[in-house]
């Protein structure tokens, strides 16, 4: 099936999808996020009925910054010889979503395995589905603060990224078992220096 990818986007980056070869069986498309809910819903009339996956991916360089995929199975409603059956029609959608406006209509009344999908890319990528009945985190702490997912995201996570790395050397190229040295010794030896002066004052007088 022959792929109708659009041109790459507008952008300082050049759209990755645009520069992958066709998939044989399975057609790709970009649209816009406000022809979206129309797109799927014809696609699902059309035969479409399973939807396979629902993720993001974070482009920082592109303009839309985002972009939300859909992959959609035409599943035969009718008797279907095995060659039929063993050489699915596939679809993805890509939808792209400006960092302006991180907002999509929610196809969980569409598709119910949408729900925790949509949730994942909330929770991840902090893009918002309008009209989910319960969109919240799925896989990090309610208060956890940003989204893990994007490619900005702080390798420590936003809190301990505001706090002071430890002094220690680094070990990276050391041996496991490595005796320490250098300032990670004189560490280790003030906490032990450090522990024995509290153990003392804490042993009981006779």
């Amino acid at each position: 099936m022959p792929s109708p990818q659009t041109p790459p986007m507008d952008g300082s980056a050049i759209d990755p999808t645009a520069l992958r070869p066709p998939i044989k069986d399975a057609a790709i498309e970009r649209i816009a996020p406000a022809e979206l809910r129309t797109r799927l819903q014809a696609l699902r009339e059309d035969g479409y009925m399973m939807l396979l996956d629902l993720g993001a991916v974070d482009y920082p360089q592109r303009v839309p910054r985002f972009d939300v995929v859909y992959h959609l199975l035409k599943m035969p409603v009718a008797a279907a010889t095995p060659d039929q059956i063993g050489t699915p029609q596939r679809y993805r959608l890509l939808c792209g979503v400006p960092i302006e406006n991180l907002s999509l209509p929610t196809i969980t009344d569409l598709w119910r395995n949408a729900d925790w999908a949509e949730r994942e890319v909330f929770d991840l990528f902090g893009i918002t589905f309008e009209g989910h009945p319960d969109l919240r985190r799925i896989q990090m702490p309610t208060h956890w603060e940003g989204h893990p997912l994007r490619k900005d995201y702080p390798l420590r996570g936003p809190a301990k990224e505001r706090s002071p790395r430890p002094p220690f050397a680094n070990k990276s190229n050391l041996v496991a078992g490595t005796p320490p040295s250098g300032r990670t010794a004189e560490a280790l030896q003030q906490q032990v220096a450090l522990r024995q002066a509290q153990d003392r004052k804490e042993e009981p007088k006779a």
